[in-house]
């Protein structure tokens, strides 16, 4: 169920940065569920025409290959306009994968150095029309492993900051909720100067509070949901499907998250009871804190981002559990 609510502060700061030239990579991150591209999409939808939003989503398609990812950034154009004058004249919104004609199509995803050119190409052309594109790539860390001569993810990096920092063309956004893909980008410096970081969190309970009143919940039904979900959307959007059996709803979801953490841990320590015991001394951390400071991602902190049990910000050097849910969980196993 899709519903986007307040989130003003993070549209200006997103204005803002469409109305300077492009010059930088943005990084849209944050926890599992808590609106990065609804915020984004919402952000496209409000655009004026002086822009041109393409998205392109790798999060439901299975990438095994550089050419798997090469279809996904492209989408056929069936028309008779010339590809950039139906891009400029016809099509509305948010235009989903980048149009080639089909005749054209094979040529283009037949090899990467062919699809950037075609890319360049075609965002050049839109530019001298009078708009300004802007790229956004939806969970950009799937093609992290991929490899054409080398990494195939810095061979798209490049692309990006030619787009941006070198030749002006297009605003690039990339989407992620992989903390440890944003990390490995931070510490390793491969933008450095060329991207900035934007998360994304879950609302204060101040706002989650508002957003549920809207939701049409009162007084005890309010807190309850809080206590369990704290400010995660998703989950607050779900609340309104269960106004029924609330209670019994928020505790099976405890119950379930409790479960499959626990799961998770008792593979773990079948596999390597080194890092599973690092990871349950982590886990205590959380009995008398919601965050921990951290000044390196050990093997057991990197068990538990890539479980989507605990969030990693490397800009601020902050690990907490990925939402309260995971809170209230880990405090029941460890305690």
């Amino acid at each position: 169920m899709f519903m986007f609510y307040d989130r003003e502060k993070e549209l200006a700061l997103l204005r803002t940065f469409v109305e300077s030239e492009p010059n930088t990579i943005f990084f849209i991150y944050g926890p599992i569920n808590s609106g990065k591209t609804t915020l984004l999409m919402e952000f496209s939808r409000r655009l004026s025409e002086d822009f041109v939003p393409f998205y392109i989503n790798l999060r439901w398609h299975a990438i095994s290959s550089p050419s798997d990812f090469l279809n996904i950034l492209f989408s056929i154009h069936r028309g008779k306009k010339d590809v950039v004058k139906a891009i400029v004249e016809d099509l509305p919104g948010i235009i989903h994968g980048i149009p080639v004609p089909k005749a054209l199509l094979r040529e283009v995803i037949g090899n990467h150095e062919n699809a950037f050119s075609y890319i360049i190409e075609t965002l050049k052309k839109i530019r001298k029309s009078g708009k300004i594109p802007i790229l956004i790539l939806d969970e950009l860390q799937k093609v992290e492993d991929l490899k054409i001569n080398g990494p195939l993810l810095y061979e798209l990096f490049n692309l990006l900051v030619g787009l941006t920092k070198e030749l002006h063309l297009a605003h690039v956004f990339t989407i992620t909720s992989d903390s440890l893909f944003i990390e490995k980008v931070y510490s390793e410096a491969m933008l450095h100067g060329r991207a900035e970081f934007f998360l994304v969190d879950d609302f204060d309970e101040d706002t989650a509070r508002e957003f549920l009143e809207e939701l049409g919940f009162k007084g005890e039904e309010i807190e309850l949901v809080i206590r369990h979900f704290g400010g995660k959307p998703s989950y607050l959007t779900l609340a309104s499907l269960h106004k029924d059996n609330l209670e019994e709803w928020c505790r099976g979801e405890l119950d379930t998250r409790e479960n499959w953490i626990k799961f998770k841990l008792n593979d773990l320590k079948r596999e390597n009871g080194i890092i599973y015991r690092e990871v349950i001394r982590i886990l205590k951390s959380f009995m008398d804190s919601e965050f921990i400071k951290i000044e390196d991602v050990s093997p057991g902190i990197r068990w538990l981002v890539k479980q989507n049990i605990l969030f990693l910000d490397p800009k601020k050097g902050i690990l907490r559990p990925q939402g309260r849910l995971e809170l209230l969980a880990i405090r029941r196993i460890v305690g």
